[in-house]
């Protein structure tokens, strides 16, 4: 692989397809489009020191459906008996994963491509262990608890790529040089090509050395959303996205949503949404590759959330984490501030994530809820009142956090509907957060079992396919965990193929 080769004679191809972008979805189409026979560029707008795009910020969760541990056992072969023994995976039917994406999208998502992305979710995890090499292994530390001896998954997403996501990105890197992928570092698209048929042609770039055209038998897309991109965060999400944390790369900054809308593509899907969490308040302004995805602060579930004034915001036992997390950023956006506050007490510190113990996070610890308080610059009176109204709504019940215990509160707004302990036993322990933005809703409008983009009357476009954020119509409001590497993945795949087949039919139908 090399980052700049000698340009190619005027319109001459580079390759049969030329795929933006170098994360997972990207990677996934052009080994696809390999298969499928094609020579394949991919020109990633990173110099090499930054390549994968979101993918290496990525937790590495994939959400698929499964019958049972069999599934389990297929795709991560070298599970011992002891290991087995010790656990419980219970089952994800597809119908099951369906619901899920319907539900927390409030019934908007595209049906097409939720049932083309439940249907070949399965086999894609398949497909990149067989063609990719990728290795999985089960999420021990994010997605299960012990209890009554069991380590008990739960929430649907069970599987990670072994090194998450950054494991994810290099495995898949490993493999252009075996299938013959060139990549180009350094080197950022910035229009489409098209010819007087309407056909799309290649890439304008830029480069090191200034503005080039590279020409091709068809394009992916696959460059991530806007989330970088504070300008378009503001107009399409609203006021106060501006200062909002952006988790992954800084290079997502919207260019071939733009270069294919100005071509006439159709825009799609949740312009005004967004898949935010809760990260950490002294992060940086865009991903560290150090720490990753570890700024992230996810067992709220197991505590209290509250704002500067000490009052609660949000109902932490809502839902099971997976699908919450994804829309409570928004909300902690809307906070004075922006700035939020995961309390925990001794019942439930034990169990938190990894990510709580980095010594990034910004945390403090004390005896009284007082302390606690004035530790974080929390308004003490508000927290006090807050703690004192949230215990004495609390309601007996049988604790279980792998499961929607219904041990729940009564008599507050909001209330916490699940895992509800009293906050009584120091020393407490508190999180400040902010929000994080990890990729945006709005996009283009594909065709599912293809992937290629369609026009503004609902006409396929010839020579141009997107995978990954940059689509839109499958995510509106919110997101369950582990469902984004997957779409990657899955619409990859199938853009790449179909790319791949499209341009090697072009070319032989001009000689």
């Amino acid at each position: 692989m090399t980052s700049s080769p000698p340009s190619a004679a005027p319109n001459q191809r580079v390759a049969d397809v030329i795929v933006v972008g170098a994360g997972n979805a990207a990677l996934c189409a052009a080994i696809a489009a390999r298969e499928a026979g094609a020579s394949v560029l991919v020109l990633e707008k990173a110099e090499e020191g930054e390549r994968g795009g979101n993918t290496f910020y990525a937790g590495g969760g994939f959400r698929f459906p499964y019958d049972g541990l069999d599934d389990i056992r297929t795709i991560i072969p070298d599970l011992s008996d002891e290991e087995v023994d010790r656990i419980e995976v219970g089952s994800y039917p597809a119908s099951k994963f369906k619901d899920d994406l319907v539900r927390v999208t409030e019934g908007r998502a595209d049906e097409t491509l939720v049932d083309h992305l439940i249907a070949e979710a399965y086999p894609t995890v398949q497909w990149m262990s067989r063609v990719a090499g990728q290795r999985w292994v089960l999420m021990y530390g994010r997605q299960a608890y012990e209890v009554d001896g069991k380590l008990r998954f739960w929430g649907g997403m069970i599987t990670e790529a072994v090194g998450g996501g950054e494991g994810l990105s290099e495995s898949l890197f490993a493999q252009l040089p075996r299938h013959d992928i060139e990549v180009r570092y350094g080197t950022g698209a910035r229009s489409l090509l098209q010819d007087e048929s309407g056909r799309i042609t290649g890439v304008r770039v830029k480069d090191a050395s200034g503005f080039h055209d590279l020409h091709a038998g068809a394009v992916v897309v696959a460059a991530g959303g806007f989330e970088a991109n504070a300008e378009m965060r503001t107009r399409y999400l609203g006021a106060g996205w501006e200062v909002a944390k952006v988790r992954g790369t800084r290079h997502n900054t919207g260019d071939m949503i733009n270069a294919a809308l100005a071509v006439g593509a159709q825009s799609y899907g949740h312009w005004s949404g967004a898949h935010a969490v809760a990260w950490d308040m002294m992060a940086p302004p865009t991903g560290n590759r150090r720490i990753g995805d570890l700024y992230q602060k996810h067992s709220y579930p197991l505590g209290l959330i509250v704002n500067v004034h000490g009052a609660r915001f949000v109902d932490e036992g809502a839902d099971l984490r997976n699908y919450t997390y994804a829309k409570y950023g928004r909300e902690i956006l809307k906070q004075p501030h922006a700035v939020a506050f995961q309390l925990f007490d001794q019942q439930t510190v034990g169990r938190l994530r990894d990510e709580y113990r980095i010594k990034e996070a910004t945390r403090a610890e004390a005896n009284s809820i007082p302390e606690l308080a004035d530790a974080l610059g929390i308004d003490v009176g508000g927290l006090v009142r807050t703690v004192e109204a949230y215990n004495a709504a609390v309601r007996p019940g049988k604790y279980d956090p792998s499961v929607l215990d219904g041990l729940g509160t009564e008599g507050i707004d909001p209330p916490k509907s699940n895992w509800a302990l009293p906050f009584d036993q120091p020393p407490y322990v508190g999180y400040a957060v902010t929000c994080g933005i990890t990729f945006t809703f709005g996009g283009l409008k594909i065709e599912a079992k293809t992937g290629q983009v369609q026009d503004i009357e609902d006409r396929p476009m010839p020579g141009l396919y997107a995978a990954g954020e940059l689509v839109g119509g499958l995510f509106w409001h919110n997101y369950p965990g582990g469902t984004g590497l997957t779409a990657g993945s899955v619409f990859g795949r199938t853009a790449g193929t179909a790319a791949g087949k499209a341009a090697l039919a072009a070319r032989a139908a001009v000689r």
